[in-house]
């Protein structure tokens, strides 16, 4: 595919590695020099400075022959023009990145889709949605749930209590006789291991695992991990995502915001109507044990500064928070706050850039929904598979599949299932894979 990438940031840049290990004709346009150059030194990709909303430029990188247009600058109404102009100018298919809530509202996407803008993608509300997820869990495990529930991908950091630790994943496997869930990769030292039954669990490690509802009881506890409820959450910063995080929970839990902006405290207070607003320093240790951290079951951290997230993540889990959820923006810190033991991070750029690499595989008629994993170069993958799919065609064991990528389980209608190599994949099945990025087009071929 032919693929024009608008914006050199970091989402642009990120979602440029993701695509160019694909066999992909990209294209990266900025107005920044020195952004286009770091991106020409990394990725075997063209670029060309100007602006996106230049139909010269846009001329220049061969908008007519494009597949896919992305526009992902900093702008908003430079996004949307850029978007508009590349549709009528040939493009297939046009994403655009907005912050504006109101245009992600369904009357509003249908307007800019007249105007030739297939998707809107707004980075806030998709981290926001992360966080609401996360905060629904019980425990201090991360999971990403496929088909409400019907199997999950838990990701933990093995202690050196757990029971796993200094086993193989044959002899994990042997003591799981219902074979309920399934370890499909592990992360040491930045590095993703795709176990054989001879791979040895150590501890630090972090486990990528597929269970299903029945296995995840057994699985957090054969781990180490704890079960528990989060019923009373402190959320350190006013922003967009700690904001509508609170709309969505208010209503079910108990929220104490510490915003140090007395004017967007107002403006809170307004539409949070059960959230304690606390117009203070929330950076200050003093005060958030003053505020009551101690007797939270989960800290937020989403201020604009990534060391304060940090920093007060590591404070409030000294202070005996069993679940702390960091913000950062900055990817150079993402490995540091993993190594230092932080439960989970979310990097709303990343999130973004995942769901509009999704809408590429989608455009080349593969169903599938992509979520990037912080903490090792991989992503998990729901494939929803179509009658006459190359993996229909024979059992597991039997399929080509590429070394780097892995299926854990299939959901067949209502119940999910750990994969073993004697199934045989049906039309309709929803597919969960977990891959490296240099393989996931290879893999994706499987489902056309």
């Amino acid at each position: 595919m032919k693929i024009i990438i608008a914006g050199a940031g970091e989402v642009g840049t990120f979602l440029t590695k993701m695509l160019s290990d694909g066999n992909h004709d990209i294209v990266v346009i900025d107005t920044n020099e020195e952004k286009l150059r770091m991106i020409e030194s990394n990725f075997d990709v063209l670029t060309v400075k100007g602006s996106a909303s230049s139909l010269k430029v846009l001329k220049d990188a061969q908008i007519s022959k494009t597949d896919i247009f992305i526009a992902i600058t900093e702008l908003e109404e430079m996004n949307l023009t850029a978007s508009i102009l590349a549709k009528h100018l040939g493009a297939k298919l046009t994403v655009s990145r907005v912050n504006n809530h109101e245009y992600i509202e369904a009357e509003s996407q249908q307007y800019f889709h007249t105007l030739g803008i297939d998707h809107l993608i707004y980075p806030e509300i998709l981290g926001a949605r992360e966080v609401v997820s996360l905060l629904r869990q019980s425990g201090n495990a991360k999971i990403y749930d496929f088909s409400e529930g019907k199997l999950s991908l838990v990701v933990l950091k093995l202690s050196d209590g757990a029971s796993i630790v200094g086993k193989t994943l044959k002899q994990a496997t042997a003591e799981n006789p219902r074979y309920d869930y399934r370890a499909v990769a592990i992360t040491r030292g930045g590095k993703t291991i795709i176990p054989t039954g001879d791979d040895i669990f150590l501890s630090g490690d972090m486990a990528y695992i597929i269970s299903t509802p029945e296995g995840m009881s057994n699985l957090l506890n054969y781990t180490g991990k704890e079960q528990f409820q989060v019923n009373n959450i402190m959320i350190l910063g006013g922003s967009r995502i700690g904001k509508k995080t609170a709309q969505e929970l208010e209503k079910y839990i108990n929220i104490k915001m510490l915003e140090i902006d007395s004017e967007k405290c107002e403006s809170l207070a307004e539409e949070l109507t059960k959230t304690l607003i606390l117009n203070t320093n929330g950076r200050d240790i003093d005060v958030m044990i003053e505020e009551g951290i101690v007797k939270m079951d989960a800290f937020v951290a989403v201020t604009g500064n990534s060391e304060t997230n940090i920093l007060s993540c590591i404070y409030a889990q000294k202070l005996g928070v069993k679940k702390t959820i960091a913000e950062i923006e900055n990817m150079d810190y993402i490995d540091l706050a993993e190594n230092m033991g932080i439960h989970t991070i979310i990097n709303k750029k990343r999130i973004a850039a995942s769901r509009i690499f999704s809408f590429a595989m989608n455009y080349q008629k593969v169903d599938v929904q992509i979520e990037f994993l912080n903490g090792t170069d991989a992503e998990i993958l729901d494939f929803i598979v179509h009658e006459g799919s190359k993996i229909t065609t024979r059992r597991l064991k039997n399929l080509d599949f590429p070394e780097g990528a892995i299926i854990g389980g299939i959901i067949r209608g209502s119940k999910g299932f750990i994969a073993t190599g004697n199934m045989r994949i049906e039309p309709d099945d929803h597919v969960i894979m977990f891959a490296k990025p240099q393989v996931v087009d290879l893999a994706a071929s499987f489902f056309i």
